[in-house]
């Protein structure tokens, strides 16, 4: 566990030193759902919410380059939501287009982290179920 946290630690430098001035131009965000230790709806009163239960890997995607600036861990609420946004906005040296999910923590994040200086949109999926029609199996 010592090497990996040291490797971890090492990485994380060498990202925050070189990741700087990207002139990217398309940014995706999203999140990735994982739990650390037991899933949110066991979580009791006695457990630490900081350090069980529902966590989310924040991702930014220049999708043209493959490159990941940024990512950040923590609970899907609006204080990581903003740190996370607000280090992506440090990375960057141009305006961007910015794409997220419909969290709301969003909105406010990217107000406060880029004001004007921003094409931010967010992709709102509707699932739907389709008619099933004759001869169809459902």
């Amino acid at each position: 566990m010592r090497l990996m946290l040291k490797v971890g630690t090492t990485c994380e430098e060498i990202m925050d030193k070189t990741m700087r001035n990207l002139t990217c131009k398309d940014i995706e965000v999203d999140e990735v759902w994982s739990f650390v230790g037991k899933k949110q709806r066991h979580v009791t009163i006695n457990d630490d919410p900081n350090e069980v239960g529902d966590f989310y890997t924040f991702i930014a995607l220049d999708s043209d380059r493959k490159l990941i600036p940024v990512y950040r861990v923590g609970k899907r609420d609006l204080p990581t939501a903003q740190a996370f946004i607000s280090d992506l906005s440090s990375r960057l040296s141009d305006r961007i287009q910015l794409s997220s999910d419909k969290l709301k923590a969003y909105v406010e994040a990217v107000e406060a982290a880029f004001g004007a200086n921003i094409d931010y949109g967010q992709i709102v999926k509707s699932y739907e179920a389709e008619p099933i029609g004759p001869g169809k199996a459902s």
